[in-house]
């Protein structure tokens, strides 16, 4: 069920520009470009050929020059899918980004979403990969590539920050009126990261994964959510609750609005792995996550409009 491509192109500081896909659910990824005059910077791809496209339509539309460098905050299909349409350009991620984008392989409409239109696809994983961080340069503008130390939306969760621009790109580590989602990470680890290595960066201007471009109060909100979730995971696994069992009697509280609201349900079966002694990242059963998501939705599939 694909949806005419509306997105924003906007620029958030002197040559950097965020690219907002509307309205920001699923596979509706935000990217951002950098444009130093000799050559672009693209921070993340899009999920389909089609809004990868409209995405380097966007870029031609504010410069000439050629991206040359493509960074992936981590793996996800949404943010890379569309890594192979850009053919000259050097692709930077972590190491652990490589990996998972090999071990994902293709697309493939797997019932958990209703049918996308993927278009044209080849795999194109990071070729130039790193364990803390790499400092690109823009001209003469820093940016700052930096893993974040710990498994948190997924295990290979990058950032990449504009310290002179006070700019952070900060992937799917925040949400901006949409559901987080940390079932490929740990949910306590993404606390532990907001708290301990996005905030202390002190970016005025945030881009998140999904949703407007918006400022530091972010962080807080996605924090309230983290912790409603942990404490609701502590009550209801007491209780004898299932993850889905849970979810429905939350009522979701003041995060009743947020969009894809059955990422509850996964972030309710990653909250309760790790109250069984789970590591962060470990991998546990997503395919019954999805299919309690799905169950919340009514048993429908979930709805993506990429």
């Amino acid at each position: 069920m694909s949806r005419e491509v509306v997105a924003e192109t906007v620029e958030i500081a002197d040559g950097v520009h965020a690219y907002v896909q509307k309205d920001g659910s699923w596979f509706l990824n935000n990217t951002g470009f950098i444009n130093g005059g000799h050559g672009v910077t693209s921070i993340d791809t899009c999920a389909t050929e089609r809004r990868t496209r409209a995405y380097l339509d966007a870029i031609s539309a504010i410069t000439r020059d050629p991206v040359r460098t493509l960074v992936n905050t981590h793996h996800h299909s949404d943010h890379t899918f569309g890594n192979h349409l850009i053919p000259g350009a050097t692709i930077v991620g972590h190491e652990q980004t490589r990996v998972e984008i090999q071990r994902f392989g293709g697309p493939s409409n797997r019932g958990v979403w209703n049918d996308v239109e993927w278009g044209e696809f080849a795999l194109a994983p990071p070729f130039l990969t790193y364990t803390t961080g790499v400092t690109l340069w823009s001209d003469d503008l820093r940016c700052d590539v930096r893993y974040v130390g710990t498994p948190a939306h997924t295990t290979n969760d990058s950032i990449v920050h504009l310290p002179d621009r006070s700019v952070l790109f900060a992937g799917d580590l925040l949400f901006k009126g949409g559901t987080p989602f940390v079932l490929m990470g740990s949910l306590t680890g993404t606390i532990d990261v907001l708290e301990n290595v996005v905030r202390p960066l002190g970016a005025r201007t945030i881009v998140c994964g999904h949703g407007p471009v918006c400022g530091p109060e972010v962080i807080d909100e996605m924090l309230a959510y983290l912790r409603f979730v942990q404490d609701l995971a502590r009550r209801a696994k007491a209780a004898g609750l299932t993850p889905l069992e849970a979810a429905r009697e939350s009522g979701l509280g003041s995060f009743a609005g947020l969009l894809d609201a059955e990422r509850i349900v996964g972030n309710l079966h990653r909250a309760y792995a790790e109250l069984d002694g789970a590591e962060a990242g470990e991998r546990i059963d997503n395919a019954a996550a999805y299919r309690d998501m799905i169950a919340y939705n009514g048993g429908r599939p979930l709805t993506s409009h990429a």
